[in-house]
């Protein structure tokens, strides 16, 4: 397995934290979610828990509300753990250090000090496939009901303890003893977040703090188990239902690649952390990229493309592709806001003849733990394939245009990640 810190020397401009090692905890960011969500299918296999009975009758302290989008919805567990439950709250920005920390129950009503809105029904559940960080909040409130027990001691002892990741904990926030050990969170600039890491009580979201070795076990555990070989936490029988799930999502883990090299991979971004998973069913092989600074994500992509390339992976090498000439009046219709969800818009610009996308989405598509905002981000060039389609070369993205029959722009089609999002223009 591979790791990278993710950042300059940033030790001999003495901006705050010890260099990082092998031993250093990171926050995993939305990489929590299929590891939490091992937890959830252990309790599955041993009868506690259905994956296709309504979860409001197993919870207990907070119910999910009625919704005039969905009246008399059930909701599933298979539904949460695959995002296709239709609840609002695609990511979480965690509470900066200091500030007042909302209980669960809170963050799900969205109630002070809660930064964040309610969680709820937007969509019929099972209608359609949406990121949903709220649906695995409600996942988190779920097992604790069931457990009776602090979901961090739950994870420990059902998850983390068994599969040898014992350098990994989520308790929010992090222990006090602990922190010496934590690697410091930066902004792209290279300055540290102002007041250090964020908490997030939203655990099974985003609250796991490991090293890329601890992490790495995560992803060991499931192919051995798939084999019969270590099966400590799923039976062989669970496991593969962990990585069939439902179009590109396991229960857990985003899942792809070929019938003869299936894989299952996740992304992680808090407010200063930025990582990526990624590992081969069958084959043994894969790798952990662990960075301490906002952008990372793209370092870290980098940094499997490279072990990829290596090792003679059939998968994360990049895509060659062609640019062409296109008129730059052609180009000034797509000038516009796209929005994806009221949150996260694409915004395209030109600037010199060269057409620019501006958007959160274009560094992770997987693994909104925090809102990101479109104007703290870089803006990056767009090149023309075709009259309307266009791709980035900083990430496996590409952007499709669509014309009204008048001619007008109406709206685009981001591609990435397995995954297509439509954005409606709306300037």
């Amino acid at each position: 397995m591979a790791t990278s810190n993710g950042r300059r020397d940033l030790a001999s401009l003495n901006l705050g934290g010890a260099p990082v090692t092998a031993e250093t905890l990171f926050q995993a960011g939305s990489i929590s979610k299929p590891v939490s969500a091992m937890a959830a299918l252990r309790l599955v296999q041993e009868g506690k828990l259905s994956l296709d009975s309504d979860v409001n009758q197993a919870l207990t302290s907070w119910k999910i509300p009625p919704s005039a989008a969905a009246p008399g919805a059930e909701i599933t567990l298979r539904q949460l753990l695959t995002h296709t439950v239709g609840f609002t709250v695609q990511g979480f920005p965690g509470y900066a250090a200091g500030a007042p920390t909302p209980t669960l129950v809170q963050i799900l009503n969205g109630e002070k000090p809660a930064n964040t809105d309610p969680v709820r029904l937007e969509a019929p559940p099972g209608s359609h496939w949406k990121y949903s960080s709220g649906g695995y909040a409600v996942m988190q409130q779920l097992l604790i009901d069931l457990s009776g027990q602090p979901f961090s001691k739950l994870l420990r002892d059902t998850v983390l303890a068994p599969i040898g990741m014992t350098r990994s904990t989520y308790e929010q926030p992090l222990p006090v003893e602990l922190r010496s050990g934590a690697a410091t969170a930066y902004n792209s600039d290279g300055a540290p977040v102002e007041g250090g890491f964020h908490t997030y009580p939203e655990m099974a979201v985003a609250g796991l703090w490991t090293t890329p070795t601890n992490l790495a076990r995560y992803a060991i555990e499931i192919q051995r188990s798939l084999g019969g070989d270590a099966n400590h936490v799923l039976s062989a029988e669970m496991t593969r239902l962990l990585v069939a799930g439902q179009g590109n999502y396991g229960l857990g883990p985003l899942i792809d690649g070929s019938p003869e090299d299936p894989y299952f991979t996740h992304g992680g971004i808090n407010e200063g952390f930025e990582n990526r998973l990624f590992a081969y069913q069958r084959t043994g092989d894969g790798a952990v990229v662990m960075t301490n600074a906002r952008g990372g994500q793209s370092l870290a992509d980098a940094v499997m493309r490279s072990i990829a390339s290596v090792y003679g992976w059939p998968n994360f090498h990049p895509i060659v592709r062609a640019s062409i000439a296109v008129d730059p009046a052609v180009l000034a219709t797509y000038v516009g806001v796209y929005e994806i969800i009221p949150t996260l818009s694409i915004a395209i610009t030109l600037e010199n003849g060269q057409l620019m996308g501006q958007a959160p989405l274009f560094r992770s598509t997987i693994g909104f733990d925090r809102l990101p905002r479109a104007t703290s981000q870089q803006k990056f060039p767009i090149f023309p394939e075709s009259q309307s389609k266009f791709f980035l070369k900083v990430v496996d993205a590409q952007l499709e245009f669509f014309r009204e029959a008048s001619g007008q722009i109406s709206h685009l089609v981001l591609h990435q990640d397995g995954h297509d999002m439509r954005g409606e223009r709306k300037q």
